[in-house]
């Protein structure tokens, strides 16, 4: 479990994982350069023109199905239960040519493929996660409907794209500062007598 940091750590170890893992050269073949990074709605409204990019875009968080029914216990001492998310994010090739495009996108998707968990270890530290964490990312499906609504609220044009669910993101309650307990008296007022 993690504090609010956790949503943007998952996006950002996803595109730094791949930074790190993607190669110069694989099977004899020159792999064209390119960065991997996360981009807010605003980025992706306004793309950079130039470069080879795989871009990670956060278009919806939900609740997890599986958490969705915890009730939170009505013990005077319990801890709230943590808030289980979602995250769907849209993988997105940005190059010049098709070549560029579906190479980078093939390797991204791919590797992907090969190690669909985050670890403790594998997530940046900033949210605190605990060291038995475990973000899955697997691929969803994405209608191509929805897909084009997608982009079509974005503005730019379409680009080669894929859509993967980072899960289960959990969210730590804040931490409440112990308090003294309300102590209830009952008081009464009598009227004085006069001497």
């Amino acid at each position: 479990m993690a504090n609010v940091l956790a949503i943007h750590s998952v996006c950002s170890s996803i595109a730094t994982f791949l930074n790190n893992t993607y190669p110069a050269s694989t099977n004899g073949m020159n792999m064209p350069a390119c960065d991997f990074e996360v981009l807010s709605s605003l980025e992706m409204a306004n793309p950079p023109v130039d470069g080879r990019r795989i871009s990670l875009y956060l278009y919806r968080v939900t609740v997890n199905e599986h958490s969705r029914q915890q009730r939170p216990s009505r013990a005077p001492n319990a801890v709230p239960a943590p808030l289980s998310l979602d995250l769907h994010i849209l993988v997105s090739a940005w190059a010049g040519t098709a070549l560029e495009e579906q190479v980078t996108m093939a390797w991204a998707m791919r590797q992907l493929h090969l190690h669909p968990l985050l670890d403790a270890s594998s997530l940046s530290p900033e949210p605190g996660w605990d060291s038995d964490e475990v973000i899955q990312i697997v691929p969803a499906e994405l209608s191509t409907e929805d897909l084009m609504r997608i982009w079509d609220a974005l503005e730019p044009s379409y680009r080669l794209s894929a859509s993967y669910i980072a899960r289960t993101v959990r969210l730590d309650p804040d931490v409440l500062t112990e308090s003294l307990p309300v102590v209830a008296s009952r008081t009464t007022y009598a009227a004085g007598l006069a001497s």
